[in-house]
């Protein structure tokens, strides 16, 4: 489970950092110290929980330095925002969204599975960067429509703009997701030896189906309540769903890490 938990709150953190760049500075520099706290502290426990690995790849290795380095970033970045080094505001953001890639490809070199085919590579890096997008663009949304009690004269379009970016990360996670399956249908196998086709009607399969519900179909329809509320600038309705929706993509995505870790298919 530390391996599931370590996964997540990565993916966590480097998505709220990397969502901080689609918001405008009318939010407040309130704002944006939380969010990079936020994501500072996701990433520091996350460290914290990190699975021991006995003999660790040049990848790991990649991984760790860059989450460190994001880390340090995002406490730099909290730190100094609104005071005397804010101009140096951008060189932080652009380390804590770097490092974040970089740590999303060496962590998906670590986790690609060759029992997923000679695209599993890919799929795997793609399948992070989804997920870290998702969860990114989900918690910012939900904390930039709860800051319109703060700042209640905050343009609608900077919500507007998130929540677009929300809608589209959920339907690239879903055409990743899709493509997964598609390639675990043509070459994964359990260690019975039993095909992906026999796994999905398994009793097994009940996390995977509620990964494709909770993750996939919850986000998608409730984003797209979000923005139809949001069109007519009811903030606090589209603030109660976004809510709603960051809760069905969190425990869509620890599904998806739990299906990684037992099954190793990227969903």
């Amino acid at each position: 489970m530390s391996s599931v938990l370590f996964l997540f709150l990565t993916h966590l953190g480097i998505g709220i950092a990397a969502s901080l760049l689609l918001v405008g500075q009318a939010a407040g520099v309130k704002f944006f110290r939380f969010n990079a706290g936020l994501a500072a502290i996701l990433l520091l426990i996350a460290l914290a929980f990190r699975p021991e690995i006995p003999a660790p790849t040049t990848a790991d290795r990649v991984a760790l330095a860059a989450l460190v380095a994001v880390s340090g970033a995002l406490l730099v970045y909290w730190a100094t925002i609104g005071r005397i080094l804010a101009r140096l505001r951008p060189v932080w953001i652009a380390i804590a969204v770097g490092g974040g890639a970089i740590a999303l490809v060496a962590q998906a070199a670590s986790w690609t599975a060759a029992e997923m085919g000679p695209a599993a590579g890919s799929l795997t890096i793609a399948s992070f960067f989804s997920s870290a997008a998702l969860l990114g663009g989900a918690c910012t949304a939900m904390i930039l429509g709860h800051w319109y009690l703060v700042l209640p004269s905050m343009e609608i379009s900077l919500l507007q703009r998130v929540v677009k970016f929300h809608i589209g990360s959920a339907v690239v996670r879903i055409l990743v997701v899709g493509a997964v399956l598609a390639a675990a249908l043509a070459s994964w196998q359990s260690p019975s030896g039993a095909g992906f086709d026999r796994y999905l009607v398994s009793i097994e399969a009940v996390f995977l189906w509620q990964r494709v519900l909770f993750g996939l179909a919850g986000p998608i329809v409730l984003a797209w309540l979000t923005w139809e509320t949001a069109k007519i600038q009811s903030t606090q309705s589209a603030t109660g769903i976004l809510y709603v929706d960051f809760f069905t993509v969190i425990v869509g995505e620890v599904l998806a890490k739990y299906l990684l870790v037992l099954q190793r298919v990227p969903l």
